[in-house]
């Protein structure tokens, strides 16, 4: 199950994801917004980050106009490891070598196309379990 959330910028975009998703045979909680009205992304944020650190879903999704608010709000949570990627290959090595649980993205500067490609890569990639990285982890979680 993932968990996706947008503000008004993203909200086009986020129903894409979700059709998406879908067509894959994916499950998804849809915290908001729900339609294009100016809206407040942390509120969004911090709801997908509630259903991911209480283990709802594995996974979450978060789409602003650019990404970046929505990454910087959901990285204060604890437990949370958000990475705003804007292209595949950051996708991939963020699931790697960070164990990501957050995909955000930007509405605004990142295409329908792109975006859904990156959607799978996330999900699509496994934590590579190297010692390293889960060191490095631990490092970021303390």
């Amino acid at each position: 199950m993932i968990a996706i959330g947008s503000d008004h910028g993203g909200f086009e975009l986020k129903e894409e994801v979700i059709k998406h998703l879908e067509s894959r045979g994916i499950e998804c909680t849809d915290v908001g917004c729900h339609d294009t009205k100016s809206c407040d992304y942390p509120e969004f944020a911090k709801a997908v980050c509630k259903e991911v650190t209480e283990g709802r879903c594995e996974l979450g999704i978060l789409i602003c106009g650019t990404g970046i608010g929505m990454s910087i709000t959901a990285n204060k949570v604890k437990g949370i490891r958000a990475a705003l990627c804007g292209d595949c290959f950051s996708a991939q090595a963020t699931k790697e070598h960070n164990n990501a649980n957050v995909l955000c993205m930007g509405a605004r500067v990142t295409g329908p196309g792109l975006a859904l490609k990156i959607v799978d890569t996330f999900i699509d990639t496994p934590f590579s379990n190297d010692e390293r990285h889960i060191r490095r982890i631990s490092q970021i979680e303390d």
